[in-house]
């Protein structure tokens, strides 16, 4: 079955499936999911929604871990995901610094069209993009998506701030947005 654009869900990943530090998440043991968002992208995937995740990683960049380790997280996310019913259909990482001159680096949208090429969509407008922060955002309104801020992570202090959200539906978390977008499908 062809993905539509309105099915697509795309994620942030630290602050949005999993706890987030500004200290960078530099192993396994310190990428900790929380239980709900596994669920929520479960339950997401079981009702016919494509899931994806588009996540900056730049403590690659800074040399706190590799993409040995980042390959060896985003396995664990999945094989939760997989456990509990769901899938993801593609993960797009920028390894890059903020000094880099990369296209990936949220808030440009190189991750998002990454995501968009690897699943054979010729757009992304009417997708969802969900994430912690303005650049989450900003890449997702950059290509056409409904944007949603979760106030887990980095989510609290932006939503305070309120700075570039006049167009982002707010959340406590991407379970309740998850109870919310599966409300509006039932209609």
């Amino acid at each position: 079955m062809p993905i539509v654009p309105q099915q697509l869900v795309i994620l942030d990943r630290d602050g949005v499936i999993n706890q987030d530090s500004d200290a960078y998440i530099k192993s396994l043991e310190e990428w900790i999911p929380y239980p709900s968002a596994i669920e929520a992208i479960a339950r997401l995937s079981q009702a016919g929604f494509t899931v994806a995740v588009a996540t900056n990683q730049s403590g690659i960049a800074r040399g706190y871990y590799d993409e040995a380790v980042l390959a060896a997280m985003h396995a664990r996310l999945n094989t939760l995901v997989e456990a509990a019913g769901g899938h993801i259909a593609h993960i797009a990482y920028c390894p890059h610094g903020p000094d880099d001159t990369c296209s990936c680096r949220k808030p440009l949208p190189g991750l998002l069209i990454e995501i968009q090429k690897q699943l054979g969509l010729s757009t992304l407008a009417g997708s969802w993009m969900v994430g912690d922060s303005l650049r989450d955002l900003q890449a997702g309104e950059a290509c056409g998506c409904r944007v949603v801020l979760v106030k887990t992570g980095k989510g609290d202090k932006t939503n305070e701030k309120g700075i570039g959200l006049s167009n982002a539906l707010i959340h406590t978390d991407l379970a309740e947005f998850a109870d919310e977008l599966l409300k509006l499908r039932a209609y």
